[in-house]
């Protein structure tokens, strides 16, 4: 599974969990999303102190990316201290994007498992279902 792309996610997914900035609950997350254009884009999470107006690191790195003018992805590493899946939120945000999108979650020393998105966010809710 480890393969030359997937190191480049996990490296740039370990350094954006280094900014994490997550003084209440000091569970630091990256992430790293690959766009089909091969551009990468980190993330991390982001607190504060009225808790609702903090950021995952996943939703951080898709809006990077969204900013920047990309639309379309292919894979999205998410580094945390226990191998965590994105939140349903994220997995909302991903959704809008790619039903498909493969999502792999490690630590800082290992591959945990890759999933595609469906099955993390089963019939999720995307653009199409308001056609």
């Amino acid at each position: 599974m480890l393969n030359e792309m997937t190191d480049k996610l996990w490296q740039v997914a370990k350094k954006a969990r280094s900014f994490a900035y997550t003084p209440y609950s000091n569970y630091k997350v990256g992430a790293a999303l690959l766009g089909r254009s091969g551009k990468i884009y980190g993330g991390c999470n982001v607190e504060n102190a009225a808790y609702s107006p903090g950021n995952c690191a996943e939703r951080t790195a898709i809006f990077k990316a969204v900013s920047e003018g990309e639309r379309d992805f292919v894979t999205i590493l998410v580094v945390t201290a226990n191998g965590g899946t994105p939140c349903g939120v994220c997995r909302q945000v991903l959704r809008e994007f790619s039903k498909d999108l493969e999502v792999i979650v490690a630590t800082e020393n290992t591959i945990i498992k890759s999933y595609r998105l469906n099955e993390l966010l089963l019939d999720g809710f995307g653009p199409e279902k308001l056609a």
